[in-house]
């Protein structure tokens, strides 16, 4: 039966205001007859979104930068997802013992990626069990972690490659890598002549980065190098989480350069099953209008002038 109580979802984190995902989730709550509210929700610090979910009428939070690493200690639990991956992009409650209600954390980005690099691309040169490739991440955030999961244990990519302008970010990646079930291995490619000595060109490639403009040296070879990985004859998938603008300038370089895209906005609907069977329930998630929720989607990210 549709509940009666009217509750809010949120995303939390820094800059959030711009988001397209309101709408779809507002749709998707419609077509399971909840009266719940979906939000943009700005959080200055960690401690305004812990107290937010903590509100008694708060149904879940889609956590994003820069909190996607910091908000995990906090949390009543993390499952086994979010304890591998690294880091946390949803919460959602469960029922204590006393009555109340536990904040659990998990990931669901990961899910995001995966669907958006079989997105495109050529099925028959595709990495696999028996044809694995490299991948390329540029990044050494929470969102990589993320990106991490999905190319070593879903599309077949035992070695990746990270693009980052800071050492110990990518040193912390690589520790947390080694929880995973099949650690890949992990090169951090600091220098063009490095990336020129490489066995073979990344097949895919996920940006977790925010799009802005390369200023420091270390941001300019970063810069460099990753165009000169574009400009490899091999051609997988490209896909950029961010998207503000959605036409970021790795999309441009990248199409310029012949790589088939995939733009960030994707990434949300590729989440939003697995996201609303843990705020919902299962029961009630087999009527979530899937097609709605992406054509909303789709629509909002056409007509946003935030990010277009």
């Amino acid at each position: 039966m549709p509940s009666s109580e009217e509750k809010t979802l949120h995303l939390v984190g820094v800059g959030v205001t711009h988001s397209i995902a309101p709408g779809m989730h507002n749709h998707i709550a419609k077509s399971l007859g909840l009266p719940w509210t979906f939000h943009s929700t700005e959080c200055p610090t960690l401690d305004d979104l812990l107290a937010l979910a903590r509100e008694p009428s708060t149904a879940g939070l889609v956590v994003t930068m820069p909190y996607k690493n910091t908000v995990m200690k906090p949390l009543d639990e993390l499952d086994n997802l979010a304890t591998m991956i690294g880091a946390c992009n949803n919460v959602y409650y469960t029922q204590s013992t006393d009555g109340g209600r536990r904040l659990h954390g998990t990931n669901t980005d990961w899910r995001g990626i995966k669907g958006c690099l079989l997105e495109k691309g050529d099925e028959s040169t595709r990495p696999s069990p028996v044809n694995p490739a490299a991948a390329l991440i540029i990044g050494a955030g929470g969102a990589s972690r993320a990106a991490v999961y999905a190319l070593s244990e879903h599309l077949h990519c035992p070695e990746l490659y990270i693009l980052n302008r800071d050492d110990d970010e990518v040193a912390a990646l690589i520790r947390d890598a080694q929880r995973l079930p099949h650690p890949p291995q992990i090169t951090h490619v600091k220098t063009l002549d490095q990336a020129k000595a490489l066995r073979e060109s990344p097949y895919y490639v996920v940006g977790t980065v925010p799009d802005l403009e390369p200023r420091t040296e270390t941001e300019k070879n970063v810069a460099a190098i990753l165009e000169w990985f574009l400009s490899q004859e091999k051609k997988g998938v490209l896909l950029d989480m961010c998207f503000k603008p959605r036409r970021t300038r790795m999309i441009k370089s990248a199409e310029r350069l012949g790589w088939p895209v995939v733009e960030g906005t994707h990434v949300i609907g590729y989440q939003i099953e697995e996201q609303w069977r843990l705020w919902a329930g299962e029961d009630r998630v087999k009527d979530l209008d899937s097609e709605g929720a992406w054509r909303v989607l789709l629509q909002a990210a056409e007509e946003s002038t935030a990010i277009n």
